[in-house]
């Protein structure tokens, strides 16, 4: 039977208008879906090779004029390597260039000569006949020492007028402690072995440097009196915050006129004791622990000689228990440095202590894990990171404005949904000044955003806020903000430190900017919710008194140390199957510590879970609500003890007890081994 013309032409144009409604379908679907962006598609790490018989654990990193990279270590080593770039797949060449050197932490080559810090000098290395090995080495300056396992010394880094700086750390007696002098201080030394204190309040100042303006920071560690990680701008006859140091603020040179009497220790937010108590400096940044970093250490000046995407006179700073790299964006306002950090790279292979830019431009990081361990893994190691010439869609900086922000991007935003308020959430909080080991975060709110308006380049959303909150840490997080071409962002937040607000004209409010409604599900910060600042850990996992229903018991009573080097005082604990015990936990080192019986095999999950508790983590413990926790101590603070009195699992196996703070649980562990009765 034949079709009419007419009869099939008509099939043939439903057919097609059919396909190009598919077509039309897809491109749409194409169109409209997002792209999520990863750190290795910008940002390559490469490993540098190092050979069997060498430890580099390094302590400094420098640059020779012949490209090759002079390596300082913590077992008294320089090692100056050959092709480090590994150009043509061809391995580096080491070679020995000192020994026999005390815990070499920093190093720099300076108008032809390498300088280093030992634990008690600043020393000089010269090769005097050419053979590649150092002949003299010189004592250009030295400072006491107590013995003290604490003491290190950090540096030489050349200041804007290239006078060597040098930092010491404190030592540790259950609390940070100045056991010898202008420990706790930043030092100048001239090329004559002349030294002038420069500055104090430093607990543990590993990373130091300076920015595009040539003006000083130091990066300092959580511990006493320092409630989180932070860099912070660095001038003369400055107090940082620790009050050890002060005991030697009367000696001849020093201009510090504050003594250890005049620093109140009344558990108030760094910012409000500085307004009573003059010379008090605040941080430029803080970085908040856990999220961004446990170790903050070597700072790096993106200047001309970087290639790290556009990022430029911004600064990098490494991490050594989490084995990353944050990037900060520095504004002065009103004479003070401010800024905003965020995330950049992780996934190095051990803890971050030193940044060098090699002459292609990729970063260079040497590291160590001191026994301390890191999320990296690695006892030590040296990898290179390098710009794939990619730009991601980032959050490129953050300024002050009178009435809230303006946030910079990397590439142009999509307006629609750079203008739902639904896609951000700000939020306020800050850390507690006290001589305890760190702090929780405390005085948590919510900022409501009352107007959003971007720019005609689409590459800058200003955000007009309720209020700022001066000497807060403000949480700018913006999850569902894209960029043109739908790309996510690599990193959708960052934390502005605000300590002066600046002049200038408010965002006039109109129709189109202003935002209608904020539900308290926007308001709020990812995570947060009670405002309880104690250490609060739920449930029966946790319990501190005799159980009202032990008849008798407990059957054995267990006591549990810790030792140097992240480790518990016992590797192993053997119990009965259902029997009734009583465990007291001791943190006898200088950090916090935990102690969480998990399920067989769970330990690294729940190592895993603590990891991503995030600002909510301290105040928790860090034990995250699993399944795989079976009983816990709360988070100890240094000399502290908790007991817990828990029944033995009844299924006989080998169940692993960690400690849950962040990084810790890779490396100390045991094992609570239950036997049947």
């Amino acid at each position: 039977m034949h079709r009419s013309i007419e009869s099939i032409t008509k099939q043939w144009l439903a057919l097609g208008a059919g396909i190009c409604l598919a077509l039309s379908a897809a491109a749409q679907a194409k169109d409209t879906a997002t792209h999520a962006q990863k750190e290795e598609d910008f940002y390559q790490i490469n490993t540098v090779q190092i050979p069997e018989h060498v430890a580099l654990e390094v302590g400094g990193l420098a640059f020779l004029p012949n490209d090759q990279l002079a390596v300082s270590t913590r077992h008294g080593e320089v090692w100056v390597i050959a092709n480090p770039y590994m150009k043509n797949c061809t391995p580096p060449k080491y070679h020995l260039f000192a020994q026999g050197l005390h815990e070499a932490l920093g190093l720099n080559y300076i108008k032809g000569d390498l300088y280093l810090t030992q634990r008690s000098e600043l020393t000089r290395l010269r090769d005097l006949d050419g053979d590649g090995v150092a002949d003299e080495y010189k004592t250009v300056y030295s400072w006491p020492l107590s013995g003290n396992y604490h003491e290190y010394a950090y540096g030489p880094v050349l200041d804007k007028d290239s006078v060597m700086t040098v930092n010491l750390n404190l030592g540790w007696i259950g609390y940070g402690e100045s056991l010898s002098k202008w420990h706790g201080w930043m030092i100048k030394i001239s090329p004559d072995g002349k030294m002038k204190p420069f500055a104090t309040g430093m607990r543990s100042p590993a990373g130091f440097g300076l920015n595009n303006q040539g003006d000083m920071f130091y990066a300092e560690n959580q511990g006493d009196w320092v409630g989180s990680g932070s860099i912070t701008h660095v001038e003369e006859n400055d107090f940082l915050g620790n009050p050890a140091g002060l005991i030697w603020a009367g000696e001849p040179g020093s201009g510090v006129k504050l003594r250890k009497s005049d620093i109140p220790d009344t558990d108030e937010p760094k910012y409000e004791v500085a307004k009573r108590v003059p010379g008090l400096k605040t941080p430029s940044v803080w970085f908040p622990h856990t999220i961004l970093g446990v170790s903050t250490s070597g700072i790096l000046n993106y200047d001309s000689k970087g290639s790290m995407g556009p990022f430029e006179g911004q600064v990098f700073v490494g991490d050594q228990g989490q084995s990353k790299i944050m990037r900060v964006y520095l504004e002065k306002v009103k004479g003070v440095y401010q800024g905003v950090v965020f995330p950049f790279r992780e996934g190095f292979s051990s803890g971050i202590l030193r940044l060098v830019w090699g002459s292609d431009g990729s970063m260079f990081a040497g590291m160590t894990s001191r026994g301390w361990s890191s999320s990296g893994g690695g006892l030590y190691g040296l990898q290179r990171l390098a710009w794939k010439g990619k730009t991601p869609f980032e959050m490129k900086t953050v300024q002050a404005r009178p009435d809230g922000f303006e946030v910079e991007f990397t590439q142009p935003v999509d307006a629609k949904s750079a203008k739902e308020a639904s896609n951000w959430a700000l939020s306020t909080f800050t850390y507690q000044y006290h001589h305890n080991y760190g702090s929780p975060v405390v005085n948590e709110d919510s900022r409501v955003i009352k107007a959003i308006a971007v720019s005609d380049d689409r590459l800058k959303v200003r955000l007009v806020l309720d209020s700022l909150k001066l000497g807060y840490i403000h949480e700018i997080r913006a999850a569902g903000v894209l960029s043109e071409n739908r790309n996510t962002l690599l990193h959708n937040f960052g934390y502005y430190t605000l300590n002066r607000i600046p002049d200038g004209d408010k965002l006039v409010i109109t129709a189109e900017n202003k935002v209608t409604e904020m539900t308290h599900e926007h308001m709020m910060m990812p995570g947060m919710g009670s405002k309880v600042l104690a250490k609060t850990v739920a449930g029966v996992k946790h319990q501190t008194t005799k159980p009202a229903d032990w008849a008798t018991g407990p059957d054995q009573t267990i006591a549990i140390g810790t030792k140097p080097g992240l480790k518990f005082d016992q590797e192993t604990i053997t119990i009965k199957a259902g029997s009734k015990i009583k465990l007291t936990f001791k943190n006898n080192d200088d950090m916090l510590h935990n102690f969480v019986v998990t399920k067989p095999g769970a330990a690294n999950k729940v190592g895993e879970l603590a990891v991503k508790m995030g600002l909510k983590g301290e105040r928790m413990s860090f034990v995250p609500s699993s399944a795989d926790v079976l009983f816990n101590t709360v988070l100890l603070h240094p000399k502290e003890n908790d007991t817990i009195y828990f029944t033995a699992p009844s299924q006989p196996g080998e169940y692993q007890y960690i400690c849950t703070y962040p990084g810790h649980y890779l490396v100390m562990r045991g094992v609570l081994k239950v036997v049947a009765k």
